[in-house]
């Protein structure tokens, strides 16, 4: 049976969910936004596991435990910065949700919850990165093994609303 997808407004470190997403830079460094919620929330073992890993290429996605969190695992996928939509952003996007779910999968997550990789500091405009993510999302949900919630987590209104409407346009 395919994964659900489902969407939810808040702060992704407070789901009830078996991995969470963290939307990574290369080194792997928990700065801002979510990644300053994962570091402030998880403690400080999530860092030190991103440490020893080193490095993550654009696309692809690495797995840490989630220390004090309550998911078990956090899932590192390092989304594209925007560079104007000609250097291959929107595959390198939809390459990184992909990699989380493979993760998600190969850990045995059974639910993932995943922000908007790419669409904050990496200036991903909101409504293509919501298109994409949604239909990597949706590729993946209907031959999914072990996940059977995918929920995108977005904290704002606006990113909300252009899920809400990326998920409705990708309606089978």
């Amino acid at each position: 049976m395919p994964a659900q997808l489902e969407l939810a407004q808040g702060d992704v470190v407070r789901l009830e969910v078996d991995a969470i997403v963290n939307p990574a830079n290369e080194a792997l460094q928990l700065g801002a936004g979510v990644a300053g919620s994962i570091r402030k929330h998880g403690g400080p073992t999530i860092q030190e596991e991103c440490d020893k890993i080193g490095t993550c290429p654009i696309g692809e996605a690495v797995v840490t435990g989630a220390g004090n969190l309550p998911a078990k695992w956090v899932i590192h996928a390092v989304g594209p910065i925007w560079r104007g939509g000609d250097d291959g952003e929107e595959m390198l996007l939809a390459s990184a949700v992909l990699a989380a779910l493979r993760r998600a999968e190969e850990i045995g997550a059974r639910s993932v919850a995943l922000p908007a990789i790419s669409a904050g500091t990496f200036g991903f405009p909101l409504d293509g990165a919501a298109k994409t993510a949604i239909g990597a999302a949706r590729a993946f949900a209907a031959r999914a093994k072990t996940i059977e919630r995918i929920v995108f987590c977005l904290y704002d209104n606006a990113s909300f609303r252009a899920f809400e409407r990326a998920l409705e346009h990708t309606q089978e």
